[in-house]
């Protein structure tokens, strides 16, 4: 491969991977630069104790591109499962399956948050004042569309719990972007019949998608068929600085087993965060970039697998905990979601705690971190677990971006001044400091590699349609 004419990828998550395997296909080569010892990023597997896992909760949803399932479709074949959706949400000490169904509603939701979302809605009928565009936030938002009851008791308390910040301090923007029943219509219609389901004879409504071996499955079949069609996917290699030259190519320094190396090409396309991407540059970001740059906050969070001595744990596949009583946001049991028995003798479960990498929380062993999670099981009222095996933690120290109110001016900045830079790319969630789905990054990926041209050249116009389409994403719970 000549690395004059290469297009170096940094970053081996499914935007990245999918990215690489679309240029090969096109005869473009590229080489992809991952830092872990494994492809996926935030959305790879791996195995605690035998038991396959993922960084958190991931699911492939039903509203992915057609072409793009098309293509996991027919990577993953078999493999890939559609599975019912099975969850519940703990609310003021009682628990409601989710995704919503009407009659759980009508028996289990605690009757003083029933007539308090009937009294909301009854006040919806009344006019209210417009909106202030200069004064709304993420609590704004939310409060107008979904009533007092269901902010005060679900969305605000588990939004600090996420972000880490009062909801009145949070952008609009995130309530838009994070928020897909953004109204007490919408949560509605997703109560109505049809709603997130297939009405084909045999199939789990509502349901998802979800390969046997772990989401990062998605992540390995990408890996093997781009470098099939000829692209290089080059890991434990972590890049170190990205450097124009004077002939407009860049020269990326990366560091791995064999030590400093550099890579050279006329592309480099990113998936890393973008604040990352603009303190790697050289020659350095003006000063208020550097500055825009810091003040854009990414959340970090540890996940703590307990290993347990018994086959299942519980028939959900996830448990959601807004109330600040619980430590940890959401509980998954990775077996239920790929529906394996297999070992017979354990299951795993995956406690998800957002924090900041200042907090002590961040720094604890792993069994410290394994009581936190097993007192927090035992607060929720689940059952006792029995025969804790092992614990294991990971630590993400880029999972969710912060929408802090006036967050996009700084993004911007950061964005616009890279977007000056011939020949560099930033997308995927990270670099265009998206809360998006995988299926979204897969589309951001398609959509790059759509706006290069046969010649090498960059269709920008196409690219920036393309950008407002993604502004336009939703994350799907």
């Amino acid at each position: 491969m000549s690395e004059r004419n290469n297009i170096l990828i940094l970053g081996g998550g499914p935007a990245g991977l999918g990215a690489a395997l679309w240029l090969a296909e096109r005869g473009f080569p590229a080489e992809v630069l991952e830092r872990r010892g494994l492809v996926g990023g935030n959305a790879a597997s791996f195995e605690v104790d035998g038991v396959r896992v993922d960084f958190g909760s991931h699911r492939l949803h039903p509203a992915t591109d057609p072409e793009i399932f098309q293509l996991l479709q027919k990577l993953l074949g078999a493999d890939l499962l559609k599975r019912p959706r099975h969850g519940r949400i703990r609310l003021n000490g009682r628990w409601i399956h989710f995704p919503l169904k009407p009659a759980d509603l009508l028996t289990n939701a605690p009757p003083s948050f029933a007539f308090g979302v009937a009294l909301d809605l009854a006040r919806k009928v009344l006019p209210g004042a417009a909106p202030d565009p200069e004064r709304e936030t993420f609590a704004s938002v939310l409060r107008r569309g979904l009533g007092r009851t269901i902010c005060e008791e679900f969305y605000f308390p588990f939004a600090r719990k996420i972000w880490g910040e009062d909801p009145e301090l949070l952008s609009p923007i995130q309530a838009r972007r994070r928020v897909s029943a953004g109204s007490i219509g919408k949560m509605l219609k997703k109560l109505t019949p049809g709603a997130m389901r297939d009405t084909r004879p045999g199939t789990p409504k509502p349901y998802f998608y979800y390969p046997r071996r772990g989401f990062g499955q998605i992540s390995d079949r990408l890996q093997e068929a781009a470098e099939s069609a000829g692209a290089q996917v080059t890991l434990d290699t972590a890049v170190e600085n990205v450097s124009v030259r004077p002939d407009g190519a860049f020269d990326v320094a990366v560091r791995n087993g064999q030590g400093p190396a550099t890579r050279t090409a006329p592309r480099v396309w990113s998936t890393i965060p973008s604040p990352l991407l603009v303190r790697m540059m050289t020659p350095a970001a003006p000063a208020d970039v550097l500055e825009a740059a810091g003040s854009l906050a990414l959340r970090a969070m540890v996940l703590v697998y307990v290993t347990l001595d018994q086959p299942r744990y519980t028939e959900y596949d996830a448990h959601y905990f807004p109330g600040l009583d619980v430590p940890f946001t959401r509980l998954s049991e990775p077996k239920n979601y790929a529906d394996v028995t297999e070992p017979a003798d354990r299951t795993v479960l995956c406690a998800e705690i957002p924090c900041s990498r200042e907090d002590d929380l961040w720094t604890l062993d792993d069994a410290a971190l394994g009581k936190i999670v097993v007192n927090g099981l035992k607060a929720a009222g689940l059952p006792d677990p029995r025969g804790v095996r092992s614990v294991t933690a990971r630590r993400l120290g880029q999972a969710y971006p912060i929408y802090r109110r006036g967050y996009e001016k700084h993004f911007d900045r950061v964005d616009g001044w890279l977007q000056t830079i011939p020949g560099l790319l930033s997308f995927g969630r990270q670099g265009l400091f998206a809360h998006d789905n995988t299926h979204h990054t897969l589309h951001m990926a398609r959509s790059a590699v759509h706006c290069l041209r046969d010649d090498g050249s960059f269709d920008e116009a196409e690219w920036g349609r393309c950008r407002k389409i993604f502004e336009a994403h939703v994350v799907e719970d």
